[in-house]
């Protein structure tokens, strides 16, 4: 039985999370938090599998409470749930020591499973930044961006650069419209950019359109 604290300053917060992990056989809420002291207090004075960290409550930032943990616990596993975008903050968090990143968007059967993976030893991070990170870490570093694109990725990016929308490339391609935006997130993960607007800079800075 894996025991949990949640860390959040949020009574509603905590309350939510209480109730999602209520619901599962395999682990049980062992403490509450609302501060970093009020963490660090917890964690001296009881035993705990995982601690889910919100990195914004009041006073010291998340990251420096993280550290604590880690100093004060190495092996405690910290998965980390954050109103902050994974491209804030998910790197940072996990080279301070988290075992885990999640938005406070996720789904409850992904904060379930990652509290699981987690509570086993192993990291959770979503596909999303798994991507990024492989991409981070690509060793092939004489290519372009977009050379690292697929055919489809390639076509989406020209005619988002054009200017035509996730519509009318869906027309034009026979694709349903999701199946286009998720083409689009892609692209920006590869290409580590965050909007249209950067896209369509970067393909006319190479010719790519005209």
């Amino acid at each position: 039985m894996a025991r949990i604290l949640i860390a959040d300053d949020h009574a509603v917060v905590r309350e939510g999370l209480r109730q999602i992990i209520a619901k599962q056989s395999d682990m049980v809420v062992a403490g509450e938090a609302a501060s970093g002291p009020d963490v660090l207090n917890k964690i001296r004075s009881a035993s705990y599998d995982v601690v889910l960290l919100d990195l914004s409550m009041p006073g010291r930032s998340g990251l420096e409470i993280l550290a604590d943990i880690k100093k004060e616990q190495p092996d405690l596993r910290v998965l980390v749930l954050s109103i902050y975008s994974e491209d804030l903050y998910a790197v940072r968090a996990l080279k301070a020591g988290a075992s885990g990143y999640l938005t406070k968007e996720s789904a409850p059967e992904q904060l379930v499973e990652a509290i699981r993976k987690v509570s086993r030893g192993g990291k959770y991070i979503s596909p999303s930044l798994a991507e990024r990170l492989a991409f981070a870490l690509d060793t092939d570093s004489d290519k372009l961006p977009h050379e690292k694109l697929s055919d489809r990725e390639y076509q989406v990016l020209c005619m988002i650069a054009s200017g035509k929308t996730v519509k009318e490339i869906a027309g034009e391609l026979a694709l349903s419209v999701p199946s286009v935006s998720t083409y689009r997130s892609r692209i920006l993960i590869k290409m580590n950019l965050k909007n249209n607007a950067e896209l369509a800079h970067y393909a006319i800075r190479n010719g790519l359109v005209d």
